[in-house]
């Protein structure tokens, strides 16, 4: 399987950024910032087109995190498109205690240039139950967002899932960028432009496990 080509992008805006030539571009926070839908639908503002457009003419799939807001609700969220074409918008599932931001309901897949491409944003980090649903449908490499890095524990979680779950993974926290890879290995990068090649692989493992049920009518053969 051939590899991919990341770029991380941690600073700009998205009607002026020039990217090099990557198979799929990563773009901070900071890029969008807050987007209202209702002002994106009346053609008041046109961020989700900006970046859609960015990609069209860069050739390349695109997310980009931001905060969007609907009705008055506030979300974590990830716009995505494929050459011009807007994918899908994903949200993080996972609100903590008594923050400000709604959940959403579905975790991010997307078919970008013939790989599957997973999204996590934010506290979405933290639940390894998303990485394994996620791996479980085949994702060839994750994309993480967040906001800011607030400690340490984020490169170790994408270190430690990229090994378990074999899959590498790509974030972007606040102004760095960090690749997992599958074998443990970290790297990371403060530049406002960084470029990650990822060569996805299918390696699969037989693991075996007993369990006392399940089948009454089962007869073991001891």
């Amino acid at each position: 399987m051939y590899g991919m080509v990341f770029c991380v992008v941690t600073d700009g805006k998205a009607g002026e950024i020039t990217l090099p030539e990557c198979d799929f571009a990563i773009f901070g926070f900071g890029i969008l910032g807050e987007v209202d839908y209702e002002r994106e639908l009346k053609g008041e503002t046109e961020k989700f087109e900006e970046c859609a457009r960015l990609s069209k003419n860069s050739s390349c799939g695109m997310v980009c995190g931001c905060r969007t807001v609907s009705r008055g609700l506030l979300r974590k969220s990830a716009s995505v498109a494929d050459r011009g074409k807007l994918l899908g918008i994903s949200d993080m599932t996972h609100v903590l205690d008594c923050e400000e931001f709604k959940s959403g309901a579905t975790l991010g897949l997307y078919k970008i240039g013939g790989y599957k491409i997973g999204v996590c944003i934010e506290n979405d980090l933290l639940f390894p139950e998303t990485f394994n649903s996620l791996t479980s449908c085949g994702c060839n490499a994750i994309v993480v967002l967040l906001e800011e890095l607030r400690d340490g524990i984020p490169p170790l979680l994408i270190r430690s899932y990229a090994f378990l779950y074999g899959v590498p993974i790509i974030m972007c926290a606040g102004k760095t960028a960090y690749f997992a890879d599958i074998s443990g290995a970290i790297a990371s990068s403060t530049q406002n432009k960084t470029l990650f090649e990822v060569t996805p692989q299918n390696n699969y493992h037989i693991v075996t496990t007993r369990r006392k049920g399940i089948t009454p009518d089962f007869k073991p053969d001891y």
